[in-house]
């Protein structure tokens, strides 16, 4: 494969955008009385119907991309996922059922696993409510992935004796997603928190650590080889030959994580041109504008989440053509968005999802 016809993979240049590119679907019609005030439903919980306006589209994306959200317990989808108003619990008990049968959400990254590990009878429970096409993207507990102990209130108290066990690993994270979610399985995520000076002065340390880690996740997971492991850094000093090398020699990838902590996309890019060729795992969190600590003003603008309020063009094109061209070359691509990207994750992923069809061949 030549070099030039690699670098497309992960392009640089974007093609003009296309009349009305960036701007949301219409919202679908409904109930005349503002959602707000409608006493959330009880109950299984059931797909909007206007969902189905996307069928044609999604029959145009490639077939190894998975789109999906990070976390979907957000009443504020009503009529774009959920077809009424239900509160949050509800959602987050029984939302799946009606999630995964959205012709755009192929995938799903549970997020919550980050902050405290869940059983097997509890990944059982969220296979259960979707399909044997499904697929999730679990994060591995920061318990494993954080070099720190840290206060309830994020503060660093004291250094992890547990960062980057093997064996935790293996027995606190691997074993119990296989054992619940078995072949609905897709990607494993471990987000390394950011380091203390410690050990980001010396990455090597931190590399050989990895390397270790993930040689154990991966004999573990000797029999699913179709499980990706996927590595996602929050310090941008260790983006680089090293870190490429490190993965590589484990059959792991590079997550890229777009949100103000890390660099923009395009600078990310030359780490998946290092392990080409490979999978796309994707996690775009946060739009840049609000920098690297922005949750909290994100959240506020864009609550209650249905509506395009923050949009990022440049992230998207890039990452459409990003996802066209390692799918066109027959690898698969998991990209999952929260609503802090733009400000309703389930419209940047239409709007997503409309930039790579406009990218893929035409009969």
């Amino acid at each position: 494969m030549s070099d030039m016809f690699q670098d497309d993979f992960f392009a640089d240049e974007l093609p003009p955008p296309s009349a009305g590119a960036g701007q949301p679907p219409p919202a679908p019609a409904g109930d005349d009385e503002p959602a707000a005030v409608r006493k959330p439903r009880r109950g299984d919980v059931a797909l909007a119907p206007a969902a189905d306006q996307h069928l044609e589209l999604a029959a145009q994306l490639p077939a190894g991309l998975r789109l999906g959200v990070s976390t979907w317990s957000y009443p504020g989808w009503e009529g774009l996922v959920w077809d009424g108003a239900y509160d949050s619990s509800a959602l987050a008990k029984k939302g799946l059922t009606a999630y995964h049968r959205h012709p755009l959400l192929r995938t799903v990254c549970v997020d919550r696993t980050f902050w405290r590990p869940l059983t097997a009878s509890q990944y059982a429970a969220f296979a259960a409510q979707v399909d044997a096409d499904f697929r999730f993207v679990v994060k591995c507990p920061a318990g494993i992935t954080d070099a720190q102990v840290r206060s309830e209130e994020g503060k660093p108290r004291e250094p992890n004796p547990a960062f980057l066990d093997p064996r935790l690993a293996v027995e606190h994270f691997v074993e119990p997603t296989l054992e619940g979610l078995g072949d609905k399985l897709g990607v494993l995520v471990f987000q390394l928190s950011p380091l203390p000076w410690g050990l980001l002065s010396r990455p090597s340390l931190v590399f050989d650590k990895l390397g270790r880690m993930l040689a154990a996740v991966r004999q573990a997971l000797a029999k699913h080889p179709q499980v990706i492991v996927a590595v996602e850094l929050r310090d941008p000093e260790l983006l680089g030959p090293s870190l490429a090398e490190t993965l590589k020699a484990h059959g792991a990838t590079y997550c890229l994580g777009l949100h103000g902590k890390m660099p923009p996309i395009e600078e990310q890019l030359p780490i998946l041109r290092a392990l080409w060729p490979g999978p796309l795992v994707c996690r775009w969190n946060l739009n840049r504008v609000f920098g690297a600590y922005g949750y909290p003003d994100a959240q506020k603008k864009h609550e209650p989440f249905g509506e395009i309020r923050s949009e990022d063009r440049h992230t998207r094109g890039l990452l459409a053509r990003t996802i066209a061209g390692i799918t066109g070359a027959g690898q698969p691509a998991f990209v999952t968005i929260s609503n802090d990207a733009e400000g309703c994750a389930p419209l940047s992923i239409a709007l997503l999802a409309q930039a790579v069809a406009d990218l893929q061949p035409r009969a």
